[in-house]
Order: structure tokens, then sequence, then C-alpha cells
């Protein structure tokens, strides 16, 4: 993995999945073999330095309930001795950058918040020290699907993430597809298949990879196939209606013609430079037809 990248442990329930984390700040401490973060063997480190220059984020988030969302938020600066005045400006960044405004919310209690914004701290808390590396254990897990689908947006958009690395585990395929650059598929505490989304999907290394997938398959290879590759089975059209970018995954371009139903809408192939008409029916023409090519190949 490299810098800012996030990889996603997938896999049946009890293969392993959150051990295989707990091992990275070692809460849990291996059996055997070595771990290098930074090319650097974790298990000659003290643990508790260790745990200082990695975020932790759990599904029910954590938070100390008889201090307050800064202070819970400050835990990790404070062991570091930082300035108070230092805290206090990282905090309220945090919080801002999450949408919970600092005037309102950093003197609340947890208790007050509602689940989303819960999270939301505990994603600050983990990321008040900037620590280069970020573990998420089923951090959306307990959330409704609303509230879930919201904050993986707002995860993806966070300008605070961009430069981590993320090891995050999740059950939830469409989550593991729409937010991992690497793939880590795990059956009976093996690792079955490491690979980026697009490979699992269009190369499995063995049936069980195949057919774990299967039942949601059609919207995997959508939220993996981007509008660009498929832009040449396009017909040519004006530059009238919604302009869709290229580089959106067909997923999303479909989600958005059917929020717009009745609107007409167009991308521009990076290939030629031409525009090219975009409708439900035409991109799963053209998505046919790129998929043919592909398997001819």
């Amino acid at each position: 993995m490299e810098q800012g990248e996030t990889l996603v442990l997938l896999g049946t329930s009890g293969c392993g999945k959150t051990t295989t984390l707990r091992m990275l700040n070692r809460l849990i401490e291996p059996d055997g073999g070595t771990i290098f973060i930074n090319n650097e063997n974790i298990l000659g480190l003290s643990p508790h330095l260790l745990r200082r220059k990695i975020g932790y984020v759990l599904q029910n988030n954590g938070l100390f309930p008889h201090y307050t969302v800064a202070e819970n938020i400050a835990v990790v600066p404070r062991l570091l001795n930082w300035p108070a005045q230092k805290i206090k400006e990282r905090v309220n960044t945090l919080l801002d950058k999450l949408q919970l405004p600092a005037g309102k919310y950093a003197d609340t209690f947890p208790a007050a918040l509602s689940g989303g914004q819960q999270q939301r701290v505990g994603l600050a808390r983990a990321l008040a020290a900037d620590p280069p590396v970020l573990l998420m254990d089923e951090p959306f897990g307990a959330l409704d699907p609303i509230t879930r689908s919201v904050i993986r947006k707002e995860f993806k958009e966070l300008d605070e993430l961009k430069s981590k690395t993320i090891v995050m585990v999740t059950h939830d395929v469409n989550e593991a597809f729409e937010l991992g650059d690497h793939i880590c598929l795990m059956d009976k505490g093996r690792v079955v298949q490491h690979a980026r989304p697009a490979e699992l999907l269009f190369h499995p290394a063995s049936d069980f990879v195949r057919d774990f997938f299967k039942h949601q398959r059609l919207q995997l290879e959508w939220q993996t196939v981007p509008l660009s590759a498929v832009a040449g089975y396009l017909p040519k059209g004006k530059t009238d209606g919604m302009m869709l970018p290229p580089d959106q995954d067909l997923w999303q371009v479909m989600q958005q013609l059917s929020e717009h139903i009745s609107a007409t809408a167009y991308t521009k192939d990076p290939g030629t430079g031409e525009y090219k008409q975009v409708s439900l029916a035409l991109l799963q023409d053209a998505y046919s037809n790129y998929r043919k090519q592909e398997q001819d190949q």
C-alpha cells in the first residue's frame, strides 16, 4: 500500500478481519511473523508509543461519556503534551471540517449527539494528532442506512484523509468497493485474494472469490468502471443538458440519470475529444459492448 490509499479487509464472519486489524496496533500480539509499517518492524516498538502514531476508529465510536466532545478529541494531543492553544485550535478545526461547528458542539457530551454525530467525533479523535496511519473497525456499522450513506460520502471527501494510509474492516461489500483502493478478501483466517476492486471481479483467483460477489455483481461492476471506459460506444451528442464527468463510475452516472429521468445528458470522450450522448438505455448498451470486447481480448 502507498500513502493516501485505503485497504479494506473483507470476508466472511469470523474470518479474522478484526484480529488482523488489531495486530497492526498491537492490541493483539501476533503468534509469529513480522509486521512492517513505513519499513519499520512494529514488534520492536513500545505498544503505547506505536498507538500514538496510529488513529483508531471503532464501530461504536468508544467515546468517553463523561468527557465533552472537545475533551474526547483532545485525548491523544494531551498525552503528547501539546500546548493548550494548539489543542484547542486542532479540535475546532476538525469539528468544523466534520460539520460539527465548535461553538455549538465542543462543550456537548456524547449522550446528546446522534449516532452519526458521535461517529464524526470518533473520527475527529482518531485524526487529532494527525497520525499517518488510520485503522477503522466497522466504522459505519452501527449507523442506519441513510446516515451511513451520508457519512461515507463525507469520509471520501474529507481532505484530512487524503494523505492517510487507511486500513478498514467492513462486512459491507458495497462499502468495500466504494471506499477501497485495495481489497483483501479473507476466509478462515487466510487471505484468499488481495487486489484492486476491478481485479477481484474480472480476474478472481478462485471460485470462492467469484461466488463471494455474485449476488451484487452487476452493481459492483458498474462501481469499478468509469464512464470514460464506455464513452467510445456511445453516440455523438450535443453539449446541452447535464454534463457528466468521464471519471465518474457508471453506478454514479446511473444514479444521476435516474434522479433526472427527463433530462438530457452528455459527456466528453477523453480518447477522441468528442461529445457523447448519455441515457440509461444508451449506457446499458455501451456497457454490454464494452464487456463483450473485454472478454474477446
